[in-house]
Order: C-alpha cells, then sequence, then structure tokens
C-alpha cells in the first residue's frame, strides 16, 4: 500500500484527531486564563475597591465575603446608598488609571464656550415637548384601554 492510498482511506480521521487535539490544548488554555483572572479578581476585591458590575454600574465595596461567595456583597453606588449585589456581579474591578477620561484637546470646555443669547430660536419640535405626570400617564392609557374596547 503506498502513501496516497494510506491517506484518501485514512485521511480524514489524521484531520479529525488534529482537531481533535487542538480543540483540547486551546480549550485547557483558555480555562487556565480564565482560572487566573478570577483568582486576581479574588485578591482584588476587597472593602475601598472601586468596581464595575455587570448592570454597568460603577461603586465601592464595601462588604465581600470571599470564602461563602452565596453571601451578598455591599456595594456602594453613591454617598450613604448601599446596595446588596451577587458577588458574581462584580464585573472587574477598575483600574483609575486606566479609566480615566482622555482629554480632547480639541474640545473646549463648557466653562470657556460663550452662552447661547436670549435670541437664539429654538427648534419648533422642542416647544411641544412636555413631560406627563405619572397620573395623566395612568389616565392615558385607561383611555387608551376604553377605547380598544
Amino acid at each position: 500500500m503506498n502513501l496516497a492510498t494510506f491517506f484518501s482511506q485514512y485521511g480524514l480521521f489524521f484531520v479529525l484527531a488534529i482537531l481533535l487535539v487542538f480543540m483540547v490544548f486551546s480549550t485547557r488554555r483558555r480555562n487556565k486564563r480564565m482560572k487566573e483572572e478570577q483568582e486576581k479578581k479574588a485578591t482584588q476585591t476587597i472593602p475601598g475597591a472601586k468596581v464595575l458590575l455587570q448592570g454597568g454600574i460603577y461603586g465601592t465595596i464595601v462588604e465581600f465575603d470571599a470564602e461563602n461567595l452565596d453571601r451578598p456583597a455591599r456595594v456602594e453606588v453613591a454617598p450613604g446608598v448601599v446596595i446588596e449585589v451577587h458577588s458574581q456581579a462584580i464585573l472587574r474591578i477598575v483600574d483609575e488609571e486606566q479609566d480615566a477620561p482622555v482629554v480632547d484637546e480639541t474640545h473646549t470646555p463648557l466653562d470657556e464656550q460663550t452662552p447661547l443669547d436670549e435670541q437664539t430660536p429654538l427648534d419648533e419640535r422642542a416647544k411641544d415637548i412636555r413631560i406627563e405626570s405619572a397620573e395623566e400617564t395612568r389616565a392615558r392609557l385607561e383611555r387608551e384601554a376604553d377605547d380598544k374596547n
């Protein structure tokens, strides 16, 4: 049996074996990297650390139990406002230097801009904008429901 006939009969098995080996190694490498990231996050998750929650809320950890992850973490999101979140809701620790706002040199700060004068015409649509109260919303929805019936 020559090499060409051997690969024509068993070549597909070799390709599948190579793909399987690649898949196993890449999965192991990804799992190792994720475990390292989780360990790093666990060591940095201490009271006083600034965090980003999965809902996009930034806050400061007040209380966190690394031993019992079923116990909720307490995060201060505003001065005096502390919320309880699941410990796995902490997405990452915020690095102050990395997340510092980028200053755009071409943009003029608001305090240096000239104010709009009183004669500036408003967009016609902006004149008609009005926010309705909760009672008005409830009454409008009831009227619409009655109209449907």
